[in-house]
């Protein structure tokens, strides 16, 4: 039997994807389903869902679930989620990469797709190896004037790592860890 996804039905790289499951099928006891792309129009996985479904030996099969997925990172995925958010964030990710995910799950979940978009595009200040780094470019850029008046003894003792800390404490900024680095976003924005 052919199958009932027309993308590829292997896993592939990075690419977000999910496995939909025929609810009719698995009730009675059998597995159908197919692997699909997340990344792509919404209307294009509507589409694979329902050839999935129409090939089902359960008709009629018309309720389906998330079973599994893949490439999403830490961001947890609910059986019945919403699509249109769903090939959002796969949009998004491949846009922005991985982080975007973490950046999801880190604001709290798939219903929080507008703020992570809105975070990425307007409060994303770097990726940093620590925050004591993020907290010398920003002293470094807000207060270079003021930094090459004092003496080297002065200047070469500064805490980065406790400015980093308050920073993050007090609210100004929040992280995100992705790929061995720390993703700093401005919280005041």
């Amino acid at each position: 039997m052919e199958s009932p996804c027309t993308k590829r039905n292997h896993p592939t790289n990075h690419t977000p994807r999910i496995y939909v499951a025929s609810l009719s099928d698995y009730n009675a006891g059998r597995l159908h389903g197919c692997w699909m792309d997340a990344n792509q129009p919404v209307e294009d996985i509507r589409g694979e869902i329902a050839r999935m479904l129409a090939q089902s030996s359960e008709p009629p099969a018309e309720e389906w679930a998330i079973h599994d997925y893949e490439n999403f990172g830490t961001l947890r995925l609910s059986e019945f989620e919403d699509l249109e958010r769903l090939a959002e964030i796969a949009g998004l990710m491949d846009e922005h990469g991985l982080l975007f995910a973490e950046l999801v799950s880190h604001i709290g979940d798939t219903s929080n797709v507008d703020e992570a978009r809105r975070c990425m595009e307007e409060a994303y200040r770097g990726a940093f190896d620590s925050l004591a780094d993020y907290a010398g470019d920003f002293i470094e850029e807000c207060y270079s004037e003021q930094l090459k008046d004092l003496p080297d003894f002065i200047r070469h003792h500064i805490d980065y790592d406790g400015i980093g800390r308050d920073l993050e404490l007090g609210g100004d900024i929040f992280t995100v860890n992705h790929d061995g680095q720390l993703h700093v976003f401005d919280a005041r924005t």
